[in-house]
């Protein structure tokens, strides 16, 4: 089964996205701080990262700009976030961002 890596700092929010992809097949871990995130991601294979921006410890940003560093590392990353001016979405990409998706969403 799929595996998803869900950081987010907003319980309801991981909650729902939680629940949402378990109900679709896919096995999801949690976490609400990037720096622990980080080493879950360089413990074990991800299929799909999901990263809040605001995080304390390491913010979405530099989270996906650290796990961009190993090249082995090409697992997508979709940002979700209420970070929503065009500057952020460009700087969501520009660290390797694959996907942005601004909050409040359906």
């Amino acid at each position: 089964m799929p595996t998803v890596l869900v950081v987010e700092d907003q319980r309801d929010i991981a909650e729902s996205i939680g629940e949402f992809l378990t109900l679709h097949g896919y096995i999801v871990d949690f976490d609400a701080d990037g720096l622990t995130a980080s080493h879950l991601a360089s413990q074990q294979p991800y299929d799909l990262y999901i990263f809040d921006i605001g995080l304390p410890g390491l913010d979405g940003l530099k989270l996906c700009q650290l796990l961009r560093k190993n090249p082995q590392n090409t697992t997508p990353v979709l940002f979700l976030t209420a970070r929503d001016s065009l500057e952020d979405k460009l700087a969501g990409f520009d660290v390797g961002g694959d996907d942005y998706l601004v909050k409040p969403f359906q």
